[in-house]
């Protein structure tokens, strides 16, 4: 993993990380804007207590529709050392998170490797991603990290390009989510907590619920019940949507319903979905650098 010459994520930037940011917004050094317990993912994955989130800054995705845009798009938040990082985890299972839960972790995986190979929490160590990932620098964290939590956003080139400016989005992030599986493999829940394995996310977006399906169809025949899917209803208009004025509105709840019919009509067991209305702020943490 040389900083000097990145190659982290798929945008292979080349530039010497140590001296200044990449693509990803970032230098080498680990900006954290957030570690906190966390009530609102997966019920798995939040339990009763809350998932130990640590929320890191800048991204390789450039997502106009990110709903976490306050901290993808600037350079928010503080430098933590490695020491500081494990010290932070060590907090977190101290007060009493059921999983450590490396919230955009992808350009940070020189960083995460160095640290989770020192110090391996007690508990689940979740990588929770927008699925623009590296196979190569995936492989370099196997062993690592017991659940991956992806996003699988698209699989329409054109549309990875107007929404994410990255037209290669659904080959790299398929190619991810295979490697991902390959590491943890069908999921594991005990108590009602996932210990280790897989759940993918799919936010549907307005007028996207065609896509929705297709992403729907595609996860649950290449995975079954093996993983789980979560169909996510939340979107809300975020960040600066002059470019992309069709999203710039909350979906519509027979969008959604769609998207749900056709988990349905797969009969997937392995599900999580949220109320057609479930479009709110509340599900965005405020990133106070606490």
């Amino acid at each position: 993993m040389d900083l000097s010459n990145c190659t982290l994520c798929p945008n292979e930037c080349h530039i010497d990380r140590r001296a200044r940011p990449g693509r990803c917004h970032m230098t080498a050094d680990a900006r954290i804007c957030r570690v906190a317990l966390h009530a609102w993912e997966e019920p798995i994955i939040s339990g009763t207590r809350g998932s130990g989130t640590i929320f890191f800054a800048g991204c390789s995705l450039g997502c106009v529709f990110c709903q976490n845009y306050e901290i993808s798009h600037a350079s928010v938040g503080r430098i933590y050392s490695i020491d500081e990082l494990i010290a932070a985890m060590k907090q977190l299972v101290a007060d009493g998170a059921h999983n450590i839960n490396l919230v955009n972790p992808t350009h940070y995986a020189h960083v995460l490797k160095e640290a989770l190979s020192q110090y391996k929490p007690p508990v689940p160590v979740v990588y929770n991603t927008g699925g623009y990932d590296k196979v190569e620098t995936l492989q370099e964290l196997d062993g690592l990290i017991d659940i991956y939590l992806p996003d699988l956003k698209c699989l329409n080139p054109a549309l990875a390009a107007r929404y994410s400016g990255r037209t290669n989005y659904p080959d790299i992030a398929c190619a991810a989510l295979d490697e991902m599986f390959r590491q943890v493999g069908p999921a594991v829940v005990r108590d009602g907590l996932l210990q280790r394995g897989m759940v993918v996310r799919h936010l549907v977006l307005p007028g996207c619920s065609e896509e929705g399906v297709r992403v729907m169809n595609y996860l649950t025949e290449r995975y079954g019940d093996a993983i789980y899917i979560s169909a996510m209803s939340q979107y809300t208009p975020h960040g600066d949507l002059s470019t992309c004025p069709e999203i710039n509105r909350k979906l519509k709840p027979i969008e959604y319903k769609r998207v749900v019919a056709a988990l349905q009509r797969a009969g997937a067991k392995s599900c999580f979905t949220q109320e057609p209305d479930s479009s709110s702020d509340m599900y965005i943490p405020p990133f106070d650098l606490k």
